[in-house]
């Protein structure tokens, strides 16, 4: 069943993969994005990928007012929500503003589809909601102790979604907590562009491999995991979008609230994705022991399980598959969309 879809946050990473794989399904996205951290040069990008002209909305999904005119206007029926910002280290030292930005966000955009017909939505939310787990593989039922700003900012999004979808149960919603997305689409024409110093490993990686740093810093290799270094579940980005038209494709056949795990449930240390980068793109990557980061854990990975039971999805994409798409976006791309930004 064919849906016109909002996308929030559809020009940044994650969300500009998952246009792409709506398309290809059929359905009809509309890319709302306020461009903060996100570049308008991807919209023809995605169209030439797409093969058919998309559009794009700079707006903020704090403007209520705005949202709902969208929603109205492109008889939408499925929102999903992907705006918002991300960074660990940046939301304890700025917390309201990611209390602003990704809880006021949400709140909005919730208010706004309540004033419209649209009842579905995909919310992006991340493993951080889990904290220091307890036991790993991660299954959806685990507790929730997010230990900074951000993972709160997530964990309360849940909340609002879920005690919204109770008060009202014509409410369908999917939360998607992501592990570690990495990769880029294997055109080498989207991929993950972050502004100044990544806060992720691979796109450090591919910028040491690419010459625009000089070395790697490794964060602790005294973790009780088997190299030292932290364990961590990569998910490739083309199978996460995957996963949300999964997500969707099920909201459309049932309805009530869904909370999922989406990872591979294989983890790989910090070692293993430099090692495996290197030998895949014959690139070196030159790296050294740093002291451990505060609130950094030792191990972290997804029981996979329910995603494929509820959903029918999983993992396709190994870490050799992660790191080769990585290298192709960043190599094709040394400056990310900086050439093609206006």
């Amino acid at each position: 069943m064919s849906a016109n879809i909002l996308v929030t946050g559809g020009a940044g990473y994650i969300g500009s993969h998952t246009v792409v794989e709506l398309v290809r399904a059929g359905h009809r996205p509309l890319l709302l994005d306020n461009l903060c951290h996100s570049h308008r040069a991807v919209l023809p990008r995605l169209e030439a990928l797409c093969g058919q002209p998309l559009d794009l909305v700079e707006a903020d999904v704090r403007d209520t007012q705005q949202v709902k005119q969208v929603l109205l206007s492109r008889q939408i029926d499925t929102v999903i929500h992907f705006a918002g910002l991300k960074a660990v280290g940046e939301s304890v030292a700025q917390p309201l503003r990611y209390y602003d930005n990704n809880v006021q966000g949400t709140v909005s955009l919730m208010r706004a589809m309540q004033a419209t017909p649209a009842r579905r939505i995909i919310f992006s939310s991340s493993a951080t909601v889990y904290g220091n787990p307890d036991q790993n593989p991660i299954r959806e039922n685990a507790a929730l102790r997010p230990a900074n700003p951000y993972g709160h900012s997530k964990a309360m999004c849940e909340r609002i979604l879920l005690d919204t979808a109770a008060a009202d149960p014509s409410w369908r919603v999917a939360v998607l907590r992501y592990f570690n997305p990495v990769g880029a689409h294997p055109s080498g024409s989207l991929g993950e562009d972050p502004g100044g110093t990544p806060n992720n490993l691979m796109p450090f990686v591919t910028q040491v491999a690419a010459g625009r740093r000089d070395a790697l810093s490794i964060f602790g290799n005294d973790y009780d995991t088997p190299d030292g270094t932290g364990l961590r579940d990569y998910i490739h980005v083309m199978d996460l979008a995957a996963g949300h038209v999964a997500a969707l494709e099920r909201l459309q056949r049932e309805a009530g609230v869904l909370v999922v795990n989406l990872g591979t449930g294989q983890p790989y240390s910090v070692l293993d994705v430099v090692r495996t980068f290197e030998r895949v793109n014959a690139q070196r990557v030159p790296h050294q022991i740093a002291p451990r980061r505060p609130g950094d854990i030792a191990a972290c990975w997804a029981d996979p399980g329910f995603a494929e039971h509820v959903l029918g999805w999983k993992s396709t994409r190994g870490l050799d598959d992660m790191c080769r798409d990585a290298w192709h976006w960043q190599s094709s791309n040394p400056r990310g969309y900086a050439d093609t930004r206006d």
